[in-house]
C-alpha cells in the first residue's frame, strides 16, 4: 500500500473540492442517504443509500451493496476503503439525490478529503458530511439545547460546524463534502432532523444497512 500516493492523491482531489452551492436543482426533489459498515471482521464492504422524497421525507428507494473490502483500515485514508461499496450501490439507484448526506466527514479531515469530499467529486453531486465523532479540529463547548451550534476549526481554518441535534446526545460534525457551503450545509442537516440525533437521510441509511426495526415494518407495509 504506497501511502505516500495515497496522500497526494488526497491533496490533488482536495484542491477540486468547490466549497460554493452549486445545485441543479434547488430545493432538491430528492435528498439521498449514504452509510457504509463491514462485515465478516472487516472482509466485506457494505454501502446503504437511500432516497428520500423532499419536503416529506418519505423514502423512496433503497439500494445496499456488498462486496470484498479491497484495502485496510488506514486512519486517514478511510474513504478509499469505503468509496467502491458506495459507488456499487450509487449504480444501482434508479433516482439519483440532488443532494446527498454521507456518514462520515466532508472537508472535516487533516487533508480535506473525507468520503463524503470524496465521493462528491466521483459522482459530481452536491454531498454534506454527517459524522457523528470528530475527525480533527477544535471547538468551544456546547450549550445542552438541541440546536446549539459551533464552528469547528482547524490550523485557522473552519472546516464545519459542530451541531447539538438532540439533548442528551453526542453531537453531530457538520461538513461540506462538495458543491456545498458551509452555511448551507449546516442549513440543510437541520431541515432534516425530526427528533432524532441524525437527520433523515442518514438515519434512514443506517437503518436500511442495518435492517433496523423501523425500516423491517416499512418493508412490511409496503
Amino acid at each position: 500500500m504506497d501511502i505516500a500516493a495515497l496522500r497526494q492523491e488526497q491533496l490533488e482531489r482536495a484542491a477540486e473540492v468547490q466549497q460554493e452551492d452549486d445545485f441543479e436543482v434547488m430545493p432538491p426533489r430528492y435528498i439521498g442517504g449514504a452509510d457504509v459498515g463491514f462485515e465478516q471482521g472487516g472482509e466485506v464492504t457494505r454501502a446503504a443509500l437511500v432516497i428520500l422524497e423532499y419536503p416529506s421525507l418519505r423514502l423512496v428507494e433503497h439500494r445496499v451493496a456488498r462486496i470484498a473490502t479491497t484495502m485496510p483500515y488506514i486512519p486517514g485514508f478511510l474513504s478509499f476503503r469505503e468509496y467502491p461499496a458506495l459507488l456499487a450501490a450509487w449504480q444501482q439507484l434508479e433516482l439519483k439525490p440532488d443532494l446527498l448526506f454521507v456518514d462520515g466527514q466532508g472537508i472535516a479531515h487533516p487533508r480535506r478529503l473525507g468520503v463524503a469530499s470524496h465521493f462528491g467529486l466521483l459522482v459530481d453531486v452536491p454531498t454534506i458530511g454527517v459524522a457523528k465523532s470528530r475527525l480533527c479540529g477544535k471547538f468551544e463547548p456546547l450549550d445542552d439545547e438541541p440546536g446549539t451550534t459551533q464552528p469547528l476549526i482547524d490550523k485557522g481554518e473552519q472546516i464545519g460546524w459542530v451541531l447539538r441535534s438532540k439533548r442528551r446526545c453526542n453531537p453531530l460534525f457538520i461538513s461540506p463534502g462538495h458543491r456545498v457551503s458551509q452555511v448551507t450545509a449546516l442549513s440543510w442537516v437541520e431541515t432534516c432532523l425530526n427528533g432524532y440525533r441524525l437527520p433523515e437521510p442518514t438515519r434512514w441509511a443506517d437503518a436500511v444497512a442495518s435492517r433496523r426495526p423501523a425500516f423491517m415494518r416499512l418493508q412490511e407495509q409496503g
